[in-house]
């Protein structure tokens, strides 16, 4: 890297159909400040339904197909295991996951085909959680003739492992490794961008990083203060308490890159008095609106932080 050059890092939260709002915000960045995401950026890093716009991005595709995708399949993506009453009545639809990844799974090869990690246009990073060895787990477009492990791999296998989200979706087998979503550690890739670009790969000095990080909404409610007294049962430890994780998440990676990195981050989010669920599909409209409105609000500072020289 030349002395001098700004080393722009653009990353997206996990948040379940939650990602229709960071999806909305970066078309409007696209067509109001006119941002090329895989020419300007040097990483992309997505979490989850992160990842599918992060991917969507590093591959040239438009923003406005990801947007699509929320809209049309996101009922289809979020429909119940069971498919009457009576199999409530089976134990198995309260140990398996909440939603089958089986039409997830053919979404994403419909937007991604046979692209693997070696055909991205710009750096891609893909948090995911090896629940096989209890470790961490980044896919990586293959940008490094070191890396290996993942050029071949496909990018929507790399995008369904990190959307795995614990309770909502069975974990994904990618060669010998069980993956879950990456939002368990790394629900805002931030920190993983920053990582990757002051590594010894990039060497970069903090000073000339630049961090754009678009949420998805932090919801501030998921229990009541009783909740303790005798109602932390199944309910409470899925899928409410996995959110609950992820938010948290979010929101300690969002400190932590803040006091390295100061005004050389910019975080685009909202929060909310209420729980925001992963999969309420009848927010659509409402989170599309909230975009709307928080761009408005946030146009001139993030043109400024993109623009900018130093």
């Amino acid at each position: 890297m030349s002395e001098g050059k700004i080393f722009k890092i653009l990353t997206i939260d996990g948040g379940g159909i939650r990602g229709i709002f960071s999806a909305h915000i970066l078309k409007r960045i696209q067509d109001e400040i006119g941002v090329i995401y895989d020419e300007d950026f040097e990483i992309i890093a997505g979490t989850s339904t992160g990842a599918i716009t992060a991917a969507s991005l590093s591959v040239g595709h438009p923003i406005g197909d990801v947007i699509k995708l929320y809209k049309t399949e996101g009922k289809k993506i979020f429909k119940k295991n069971y498919s009457s009453f009576l199999n409530l009545l089976n134990w198995k639809n309260f140990v398996n996951s909440k939603y089958d990844n089986s039409y997830l799974k053919k979404v994403l090869e419909g937007e991604f085909g046979d692209l693997t990690l070696s055909d991205t246009k710009t750096r891609l990073l893909i948090p995911a959680s090896d629940i096989s060895n209890g470790n961490v787990f980044v896919f990586k477009s293959n940008y490094d003739p070191s890396f290996v492990r993942d050029k071949d791999v496909k990018i929507s296998t790399a995008v369904l492992s990190s959307c795995a989200a614990p309770s909502y979706f069975k974990p994904n087998k990618v060669q010998e490794y069980l993956l879950a979503d990456g939002g368990l550690w790394s629900n805002n890739p931030s920190l993983v961008g920053l990582t990757e670009a002051m590594g010894r790969r990039f060497n970069v000095d903090k000073d000339s990083i630049r961090i754009l990080s678009i949420g998805t909404g932090i919801g501030k409610k998921y229990y009541n203060v009783t909740d303790h007294e005798g109602r932390w049962g199944l309910k409470h430890w899925g899928t409410e308490l996995v959110d609950t994780i992820m938010n948290l998440q979010s929101i300690n990676v969002d400190n932590i890159v803040r006091f390295i990195l100061s005004d050389k981050y910019l975080r685009i989010n909202f929060e909310t008095d209420k729980g925001l669920a992963l999969d309420d599909v009848g927010e659509i409209d409402n989170l599309i609106s909230k975009a709307d409105e928080v761009f408005t609000y946030n146009f001139e500072k993030i043109k400024t932080f993109l623009t900018r020289r130093q």
